[in-house]
């Protein structure tokens, strides 16, 4: 079966949907061509995409940050209506805390802190900063339904 006879294209108002539970997703970067993806929390608020950011004392991570003109993040869902996913991708940047406003404020609200981590830090040793994803290009496909169910 080809991809397009197992997915339909996702319209901005079901791609908002999905985005807007926030949560968890993937964060692609790239050193050259050396690529890198972790899982993230992130929100989302009209458009904007913020992400909560942890550093250990050594990160890898904030190496991949530097060298990484564009992002990608990666969200997917499974419900009832099959699998969907959407990819935002755009340039990174961190937001200095003077610049938080109100809607800043909200969309931080949504983010979806996981009860898991991936350090080996305990979680009050980490740095955290917040990052938003500037979307240029996003995308989103969803599970076509069977034939005869809309």
């Amino acid at each position: 079966m080809s991809e397009d006879e197992s997915a339909v294209v996702m319209d901005r108002e079901s791609i908002d949907e999905l985005l807007g539970t926030g949560g968890v997703g993937v964060l692609a970067l790239a050193d050259g061509d050396d690529p890198y993806a972790i899982p993230v929390s992130y929100g989302y608020d009209a458009g904007d995409v913020y992400l909560r950011l942890g550093f250990g004392e050594d990160s890898e991570k904030r190496r991949y940050l530097a060298s990484s003109d564009r992002a990608a993040l990666v969200v997917t869902a499974e419900g009832d209506r099959g699998w969907e996913s959407v990819v935002v991708r755009g340039p990174l940047s961190e937001v200095p805390e003077a610049s938080i406003d109100g809607t800043v404020v909200e969309a931080i609200r949504s983010i979806d802190i996981p009860f898991f981590t991936i350090y080996e830090e305990p979680p009050r040793e980490l740095e955290y900063t917040l990052y938003r994803l500037d979307p240029d290009e996003v995308t989103g496909r969803r599970e076509k339904p069977p034939v005869g169910i809309e």
